[in-house]
């Protein structure tokens, strides 16, 4: 059975930058749907972040919806993941390879909110890793998981509009350069300090 991640911090923790009402709909509604909608699927024993890469073990018929609710709870764990009352930044590993890629935090933090800024429709913008350590910025419709394209997903920004409709209604712009208030790399650093 999946299951999504426990939300690890209070609805209003991330208030003013995301309102209780938008976190707590977000998890319970939005997020806990897709797992429910993936064990309606499959009783699958294949774990979570293996369904993108053995997508061809299930029935045909349902290999589109699986890899799109598969990618619904593993994008919002990333997500919730990636957020948290206070904000951190990114240290170790993580933090050494941005100064070297970016050449600091500030000019990182520009080039993902103009990537965010850039997607067209509904998805997230993902900091990945591939398995060599590189670091890249991307940006995925829908659901689509990074995992799909051999990628390692460490922080993401989830651009649905049910991620920030709430407060911010038809102004997404704002919601992106606010939400870096609440930016939690803590669970980035630990999964590239691990990895690499």
């Amino acid at each position: 059975m999946y299951n999504t991640i426990k939300l690890p911090y209070a609805y209003n923790d991330l208030e003013p930058i995301i309102d209780e009402e938008t976190v707590y709909t977000h998890y319970n509604k939005h997020h806990k749907t897709y797992a429910e909608n993936l064990n309606k699927l499959t009783s699958s024993n294949i774990p979570l972040e293996e369904i993108p890469k053995k997508i061809e073990q299930f029935p045909l018929k349902d290999r589109g919806q699986i890899l799109y609710n598969a990618g619904g709870v593993l994008n919002h764990d990333l997500y919730f993941q990636s957020l948290n009352r206070n904000k951190s930044l990114p240290k170790g590993k993580l933090l050494n390879k941005i100064n070297n890629d970016y050449g600091n935090f500030e000019n990182f933090k520009k080039v993902f909110i103009s990537k965010s800024k850039n997607l067209v429709g509904s998805g997230y913008t993902f900091l990945v890793t591939d398995e060599n350590g590189n670091l890249t910025i991307i940006n995925l419709a829908n659901q689509e998981t990074p995992l799909s394209y051999d990628l390692i997903p460490l922080f993401t920004i989830d651009l649905w509009e049910h991620a920030y409709y709430l407060k911010y209604k038809n102004n997404r712009s704002d919601y992106i350069e606010n939400i870096w208030n609440k930016a939690n790399f803590d669970h980035a650093s630990t999964l590239y300090e691990n990895l690499f």
